[in-house]
């Protein structure tokens, strides 16, 4: 089995109905460890060393966040920024976050509908994700499509319950190791392999 942690990035978690229910979620599953970046830094001063030590103790590495203005929040940012270093994450010695998989979960505002070119925002998520999906590569690690919830502000039960058992199904999938052979090329959505 693998293992995984959860960095979660929510500048304003309380007013979040989804990330809370995907936050619980993530919590209750074995092999998962949740990490509330904004509880841990809320002066975003991030114990880089910490920090390090933490992400080379897993094999999955999941940013759990909101989009923000096409990016992710702040505090998540600045984590990439300072804990991704040269000659640990990426460079000649870098090999710190080798062959782990990344992916992320994250929720939009808008429906799925607008995320591509004919839409209202004018890119696909995988478009929009890119700067992640090169980091990733360039600190050698697997990149996954993300696990994206659309239209946060509206979603009913139903439709959160699903979404819950779809992330469960993924997870449980990945920790497995049940994705080494196969190919997300088609998949724009890690919700659409669910078996």
């Amino acid at each position: 089995m693998l293992n995984a942690v959860v960095l979660f990035a929510h500048p304003l978690f309380e007013k979040s109905l989804v990330h809370h229910h995907l936050s619980v979620a993530l919590k209750e599953m074995d092999q998962i460890s949740w990490v509330d970046l904004y509880e841990l830094y809320p002066d975003f001063d991030i114990n880089i060393k910490e920090e390090q030590k933490r992400l080379e103790a897993f094999d999955v590495i999941i940013f759990q966040h909101p989009i923000y203005w096409y990016s992710c929040p702040p505090l998540l940012k600045q984590y990439i920024d300072l804990v991704f270093e040269y000659d640990w994450a990426y460079g000649k010695k870098g090999n710190a976050l080798k062959d782990k998989y990344f992916f992320q979960i994250i929720s939009t505002g808008g429906t799925k509908e607008g995320y591509c070119s004919s839409g209202k925002d004018g890119f696909t998520i995988r478009e929009l994700l890119q700067p992640f999906h090169q980091t990733a590569l360039t600190c050698k690690m697997i990149p996954l499509p993300p696990f994206v919830v659309h239209g946060a502000r509206k979603i009913n039960d139903i439709e959160l319950q699903s979404t819950l058992n779809q992330l469960q199904k993924v997870l449980i999938q990945l920790l497995q190791n049940d994705f080494i052979y196969k190919d997300f090329s088609h998949c724009q959505y890690l919700n659409e392999i669910t078996k």
